[in-house]
């Protein structure tokens, strides 16, 4: 028979779900992985040097078509940073519930500790981009460390939140997941909340209007 040419990196990363889920294991090697599924071992490094990497790859693969699926939709372009990031939620969720099994079958015995997990790692850096690209408004330091401190902190924050969302899910047994909904919709509207600078920054405004005014009338 001969052998598949046209095999892209999707094709790659469906073959390999499919593999990890009807044998409960990683493939032995990526020779033997080529073989069973018809395409030259050369076509698999066109795309990707390891498993690891496909499985990095396909964490990132979740996150790049719920970004494609939201920039289709002219809702989605006008919304603000909140509802964006709720858009987003939901999409990546249902991409998530879409590939459940795979999901679980990698992530579940690390759920307590998904932080430093390396396959997460692709995903970790194409997020917490997007979430500097959001928009979200913060107080203006003007000062360039502090800036980085806060830019940094909203960051790792936002990492987190997306983490702790993942384990909620991994642990929901609600019908359809609606547990999980709850949970993204009143965590993340909880964060913006918290990160609302504008009665902050009016206090600001009148903590500096009181020290002007008492330091000219002295």
């Amino acid at each position: 028979m001969a052998k598949k040419k046209n095999i892209s990196s999707n094709d790659i990363i469906s073959l390999y779900m499919d593999y990890v889920l009807e044998h409960n294991q990683n493939p032995k090697s990526i020779y033997a992985f080529a073989k069973a599924n018809n395409f030259d071992e050369a076509k698999f490094y066109e795309f990707f040097a390891s498993f690891e990497a496909i499985e990095k790859g396909i964490f990132e693969a979740f996150f790049s078509n719920s970004i494609s699926v939201l920039e289709k939709s002219d809702d989605y372009m006008i919304f603000d940073a909140r509802n964006k990031l709720l858009s987003f939620y939901y999409t990546y969720f249902e991409n998530l519930t879409a590939n459940r099994s795979y999901v679980v079958h990698v992530l579940h015995k690390h759920k307590n500790s998904l932080k430093g997990l390396k396959v997460l790692s692709g995903l970790k850096h194409h997020f917490t981009k997007y979430i500097n690209n959001l928009g979200i408004q913060m107080l203006d330091v003007k000062q360039e460390q502090l800036e980085k401190i806060q830019e940094r902190a909203l960051n790792e924050s936002a990492w987190l939140q997306l983490l702790l969302t993942m384990k909620f899910w991994l642990d929901d047994t609600s019908p359809s997941f609606e547990k999980t909904d709850i949970f993204i919709e009143k965590s993340v509207n909880t964060t913006f909340d918290v990160l609302d600078i504008a009665p902050l920054k009016s206090v600001i405004d009148l903590g500096k209007f009181l020290f002007k005014e008492k330091f000219q009338m002295n």
